[in-house]
């Protein structure tokens, strides 16, 4: 599958996450999507969102990494910001690790800011 290549060429993906699963999720759900752009029949980035009905959410946004600085990321997170705003949501968020600084670089630039909050998990 394109979308789940280009994930693992960007590092996003782990071990411990089934990005199977997260896709086939995203895709089946109705309150989430998957959007992409080709450039003629090749992949060349991808942006999973999804909403609770108040907050959206942003995951796995990639860009292939020969045509990354091409502002195909900021068009992907202002297509997925869109598809979040028609559904209702308020908000958007999103996680980026701690070291990966670049790609925060990435969102402070498109006007994204560091919430005063933590967040917590539990294994299920």
């Amino acid at each position: 599958m394109a979308a789940i290549a280009l994930w693992a060429e960007a590092r996003l993906v782990r071990p411990w996450n089934d990005v199977s699963a997260d896709f086939r999720r995203a895709i089946l759900g109705t309150t989430s999507s998957i959007l992409g752009v080709k450039d003629a029949d090749e992949l060349i980035g991808t942006v999973m969102v999804g909403h609770d009905g108040h907050r959206g959410w942003v995951y796995y946004l990639a860009v292939s990494s020969i045509r990354q600085r091409q502002g195909i990321g900021s068009r992907l997170m202002g297509a997925a910001e869109e598809w979040l705003h028609e559904k209702g949501a308020v908000k958007a968020q999103l996680m980026v690790r701690n070291q990966n600084t670049s790609v925060t670089q990435f969102y402070e630039q498109i006007g994204y800011e560091n919430s005063d909050v933590r967040v917590m998990s539990k294994w299920l």
